[in-house]
């Protein structure tokens, strides 16, 4: 297994540690309005639909006692001999009325048969929220951490690789100096003349 670290740019680790501190910022939020959004639906079907339905059987069931009274009137006081009024208004504003009251408690039953699964779906989702909290206030911060971790490691290690690289480039420089001189030496010093053969100075080759 590798020991060595592959890193090509620091930004990119502090670019990601910002990223990732903005993304639990924005999270919490989501989360915090998904919890109060969820839980106004939930108040406005188990609470306020409820009460407002119930208030509407009564004041719809008064309008129906109404209507009975004012077909009641109509076929006792408009009665003319033996001839029974139609009291065809009368009748028409009691079968609307009927129809507006079993509208409404159909409502009102509809609310009381939804309201235990609305309420269990919106706890199991609350459920869920509070564990992608967790994810977010706990596992994001020790990601970030991390990372801030390995930022300062990878700094420290440049920081004591520079001077080394310097050094490591100085000592060439000199080297390549010194043998640029050594050159430049052995250029300009003259040629040496070749020593004589003994055979030329001896006295048969005189003679």
């Amino acid at each position: 297994m590798s020991t060595q670290a592959d890193v090509k740019s620091l930004d990119t680790l502090a670019f990601l540690k910002s990223a990732l501190a903005q993304f639990a910022h924005e999270s919490n939020q989501a989360l915090s309005e998904v919890e109060i959004q969820g839980q106004r639906a939930v108040d406005w079907i188990t609470v306020d639909m409820a009460a407002f339905w119930k208030a509407e059987i009564r004041r719809r069931s008064d309008l129906v006692n109404k209507a009975k009274k004012d077909l009641e009137h109509c076929r006792t006081f408009k009665k003319v001999g033996d001839n029974q009024p139609s009291c065809i208004e009368e009748k028409k504003a009691l079968d609307k009325a009927k129809s507006m009251l079993e509208h409404a408690e159909r409502k009102a039953e509809a609310v009381r048969r939804w309201t235990p699964v609305v309420t269990q779906q919106f706890r199991e989702t609350c459920v869920r929220l509070v564990r992608f909290r967790e994810v977010i206030d706990v596992d994001c911060p020790k990601a970030a951490a991390q990372l801030e971790r390995m930022l300062k490691a990878l700094e420290s290690y440049r920081e004591m690789a520079s001077p080394s690289d310097r050094g490591t480039a100085a000592g060439a420089t000199g080297t390549a100096s010194v043998t640029r001189q050594d050159d430049a030496a052995g250029e300009s010093a003259p040629t040496p003349a070749p020593a004589p053969s003994p055979a030329a100075t001896s006295p048969e080759a005189a003679s």
